[in-house]
This record gives structure tokens, C-alpha cells and sequence, in this order.
């Protein structure tokens, strides 16, 4: 489905990328990873025609750069960083149903379980949202209409956790390819079957990866401390959890995907916690 042959990218005689071959088959789920600068934004450009390069690349057998239009078509897009567009809400919605094959109605629904009303916001510049309702609406654009391949730079980043959950939900019932980059394995792992990692523009790794909790698993989560503590509280309500009365023995849900995030905020509390149990939710 996506193939590249000895594709390279050089800025200012800096070559940023020199892949020599990569192949991603239909509905596999590839982590791009690496540090800062090793060429995953690069690579993401090329393949969605947005940079010219060496060698050659293939798109559903389309090459990015000739037939962009026709490739843009089948793909969803979500940047890490919203493009400064001042166009409102409303009129982006109704270009991105133009440009593919997505309706209103289901963009809007999309939005809505992330939490994004979209009605509310259809008369605002789309540079005047928050960052989060940002990220909502570009998801519900790339995820609100038929596409086989969703390409993504850290789409959970500034999203809270019923967001995440249901970005979550939405993803494992695609049937898509996707493409996730990010700078860390960790956030991403949990999302993809198959890691490919960059460095200085090179594929340095390769590999598969196996998850026994799925994007739509959902854990429950019961955590004990020794002593209300209002910093712990304030946490623990961020993620959506009751704290009864005391405060000494919160309950709540944890999407799977999400369960290495949630735990990395349980050991800034170490201290406190007194005890801690995840338990996948039974799906019969």
C-alpha cells in the first residue's frame, strides 16, 4: 500500500532523510518514532506530496506529488501543531466534506464524542479554538469520513482523558492503515502493531510489536492512599474519577491504550498511594 525506494530529502546540503526502502501493507499500524530531528516530519511531508524528493514513493500506487489530489482523498490527516487558519469553523467543515467523501452529520457526531460541540463553535475562527478543541475538531475531520489511510503526529497530545478514550474507541474500529509519529514508544505502543524508528533520516529499527490490552479495552482502576491530599484529588479528578467522601479510595476507568500515562501519574504519588489494582473490564 505505502512503498518507498531509496527516497532522500536534503535542506541546505543537510540530507535529512535517506530511506532506502519501506513498505507498509493495508491496515497495518506503524509507529514512526525518534528523536527531535530525525526525520519523521520529513518523511510525512513526502509521503503526503507535500515536499519534492529522491526516488520514488507510492500511495495506493498514486505518487504524492503527481496525484495529490486523488491521494488526499483516501487519507486523514492530523498534525501535531493545528494550522493557523482563520477561516470559521463551520465553512473548514464543509470544505473538508468537499474535499473527500464525509458528511456533516457524521463529522459532527465524531466531534461530539470527543466532546467538541460543533454547532457551538461553527461561527468561530478555527485559530480562536483552544488547543484541545483544535486537535477535536482536526480528528473529526480526518476520522468523520471514509478513508484508508489516517496519518497522525501525536493526536492524543492535547486531548483529556474521555477525549483519548474515545479518540481510542474510534481507531480500533477502523479498518484504516495508520501512520502515528511521535518522539516517544511509549505513548504510541499501545496504539500500533509494528514500530519503525528514524534516526539522522534513516530506518534504524523495525519491528513488531504485540499488545495483550486493545485500543477498545477498558480498565477499571481502584487506587487506595494513606491521606486525602487536594494536589492527588485535583489528578484524580482530571482523569474522571469519584474519590467518595474521604478521599482515601478513588474509582474509576482507564482506557487500555492509556493505562502506561496513568500509571506514570500514580508514581508521581508514590509516596501517597497505598494501594493500586487495573482489572480489564469483562466484554462478556
Amino acid at each position: 500500500m505505502i512503498s518507498l525506494a531509496a527516497v532522500g530529502k536534503t535542506f541546505r546540503k543537510a540530507r535529512v532523510l535517506d530511506v532506502e526502502t519501506l513498505r507498509i501493507a493495508a491496515g497495518e499500524r506503524v509507529a514512526l518514532v525518534g528523536s527531535n530531528g530525525a526525520g519523521k516530519t520529513t518523511l510525512i511531508r513526502c509521503l503526503l506530496g507535500e515536499y519534492l524528493h529522491e526516488g520514488d514513493i507510492r500511495v495506493f500506487g498514486l505518487s504524492p506529488r503527481h496525484d495529490r489530489t486523488a491521494l488526499l482523498r483516501r487519507a486523514g490527516f492530523v498534525p501535531q501543531l493545528p494550522p493557523p487558519l482563520r477561516m470559521p469553523v463551520g465553512e473548514l467543515v464543509r470544505f473538508a466534506t468537499g474535499v473527500g467523501q464525509g458528511s456533516l452529520a457524521r463529522i459532527a457526531e465524531v466531534a461530539a464524542g470527543l466532546g467538541l460541540d460543533i454547532g457551538e463553535v461553527a461561527s468561530k475562527p478555527f485559530v480562536k479554538l483552544s488547543g484541545g478543541q483544535k486537535q477535536k475538531l482536526l480528528i473529526a475531520v480526518a476520522l468523520g469520513r471514509p478513508v484508508d489511510l489516517l496519518v497522525m503526529d501525536e493526536p492524543a497530545a492535547n486531548l483529556d482523558p474521555p477525549a483519548r478514550a474515545a479518540l481510542f474507541r474510534l481507531l480500533g474500529e477502523s479498518a484504516a492503515t495508520m501512520l502515528v509519529t511521535s518522539h516517544r514508544l511509549d505513548e504510541v505502543a499501545p496504539l500500533v502493531n509494528r514500530v519503525v524508528e528514524l534516526d539522522g533520516g534513516r530506518v534504524i529499527l523495525d519491528d513488531r510489536v504485540e499488545d495483550a490490552v486493545g485500543m477498545s479495552a477498558t480498565l477499571t482502576a481502584r487506587v487506595r492512599v494513606s491521606r486525602a491530599e487536594p494536589a492527588f484529588a485535583q489528578a484524580m479528578a482530571h482523569w474522571g474519577f469519584d474519590g467518595g467522601a474521604d478521599g482515601l479510595a478513588w474509582t474509576g476507568l482507564v482506557p487500555g491504550p492509556d493505562r502506561l500515562r496513568f500509571l506514570g501519574t500514580m508514581s508521581r504519588y508514590a509516596g501517597l498511594v497505598a494501594g493500586l489494582t487495573l482489572e480489564e473490564e469483562s466484554r462478556g
